[in-house]
């Protein structure tokens, strides 16, 4: 083999491999692997991975898919990335806390993450300190299939997507003395912004008709069984699960809040990813190819036996299966099969990071007083979102349905709202209920 200049892709030289400690036996095996991965040979014949070690930190929810299964279908060694590790963390404040230290002081390189907090922890609005730590939004990992639940003691409002049923059932109970408690996963976050788009489009403050709490995902429906709280809003299985043991019911899912909504991300250290380009590269090419392979409707019970497995989710098959389809048991009398509410992975533009949808998170947590009113919205998204490097990964993975255009357009909430990414003040003065003038 004969090495190339720094200008190019570099082979390996079996000096190389020997002052790495790689046999050319291995070498060859992660050639002929790539080849099989990347028929056209677009990223083996390109320089390999700066290192073959990433650290990924993920919350027990089925939009952590796409990690899982780039380790479990080896695609993450098919690109080099032959160290990779895939970790549990207990909370989203655990995965922001991991993310500041970064690997080389035993935290975590990237994650599985709320699409918001990449913002908000390069502002350093959730760090110790408000120490920013710059990240960068590689992709987005999934859209649709979260839930908003509520306790069973509210089924006879009929409450659903219309939230306003529960507005007298609420008052009547602060009345008696008692807290009205609202859980989602992490202040600022998809979780947090959905259950507060809900109750205020019908009519309910979150922070002054009800007291918000933080609940970590794979805690929710334990601490809804024993009285903690009286709606949530998480990812799934925990919907699922919670009407499968008889203890709430959902209301909505956040699909029909926000059609085809935006929710998890791939977010990394900026560090990790100036350092490691390549890696990075890599990196998005797996996880495209698992979203791909997750998208099929073939692989969806293969999918959920792979998550239920007590290494990652450790739930009953039959707790992620039903909604990754689209079937939803609202647990209310409500039974809907085949909608077109189920976790979408890669069609329709589901990984692509759009620059609007990031836009929206930051006006939300605008809204609600995260992030300051004078918050240049379109210089920060320009500075995290990395939508470029989501574009040169599509193109050496042979992509034929990158978007054209970094934005979706306006979009429209079920409420009527409609969020103009070119002029999200307008949509702000629309809102009736917000933290700001």
């Amino acid at each position: 083999m004969k090495a190339r200049t720094s200008t190019g892709a570099t082979s390996l030289t079996r000096r190389t491999l020997l002052t790495s400690g790689a046999s050319l036996a291995g070498a060859a095996a992660w050639m002929a692997a790539a080849q099989s991965a990347f028929p056209g040979g677009a990223f083996a014949e390109a320089a390999g991975p700066e290192t073959p070690k990433v650290v990924l930190g993920y919350i027990a929810l089925t939009d952590a898919a796409p990690l899982i299964v780039a380790k479990e279908k080896g695609f993450l060694d098919e690109v080099g990335l032959t160290e990779a590790s895939i970790s549990k963390q207990a909370s989203w404040g655990a995965t922001r806390d991991n993310l500041v230290l970064g690997s080389e002081a035993n935290g975590i390189d990237g994650a599985h993450i709320l699409s918001p907090m990449p913002y908000l922890i390069s502002t350093g609005k959730v760090t110790q300190n408000n120490v920013p730590v710059p990240m960068y939004l590689l992709a987005r990992l999934n859209c649709d299939s979260q839930g908003i639940s509520v306790a069973n003691e509210y089924k006879d409002t009929k409450v659903g997507l219309d939230s306003s049923p529960l507005r007298a059932a609420f008052a009547k109970k602060k009345a008696e003395g008692k807290d009205v408690k609202i859980a989602m996963t992490f202040p600022g976050g998809t979780h947090d912004l959905w259950i507060r788009y809900w109750l205020a489009a019908g009519g309910i403050d979150p922070d002054k008709d009800v007291s918000t709490i933080v609940v970590p995902p794979p805690q929710m429906v334990a601490n809804m069984k024993i009285g903690n709280m009286d709606a949530f809003c998480v990812g799934e299985p925990w919907n699922e699960q919670l009407v499968n043991q008889g203890i709430g019911f959902t209301a909505c899912t956040t699909g029909e809040i926000w059609r085809r909504h935006p929710e998890k991300a791939l977010g990394m250290r900026a560090a990790w990813v100036d350092k490691n380009p390549k890696a990075a590269k890599a990196l998005l090419i797996a996880v495209m190819k698992a979203q791909q392979w997750c998208d099929k409707l073939e692989n969806k019970e293969e999918m959920a036996t792979i998550l239920g497995k007590r290494q990652w989710f450790n739930v009953p098959v039959a707790d992620v299966l039903g909604r990754l389809k689209g079937d939803i048991n609202y647990g209310n009398g409500r039974f809907a099969k085949g909608t077109d509410l189920y976790m979408k992975f890669w069609e329709d533009g589901a990984s692509y990071p759009y620059k609007s949808h990031d836009a929206w998170f930051v006006v939300e947590d605008i809204r609600w007083g995260k992030f300051d009113p004078s918050t240049d919205v379109k210089a920060l998204v320009e500075k995290v979102n990395r939508e470029d490097l989501w574009r040169e990964a599509a193109k050496t993975l042979g992509a034929a349905d990158i978007p054209a255009t970094s934005s979706r357009g306006k979009e429209t909430f079920f409420d009527g709202k409609v969020f103009d990414p070119a002029d999200p003040g307008a949509y702000l003065k629309s809102l009736a209920i917000k933290r700001i003038a």
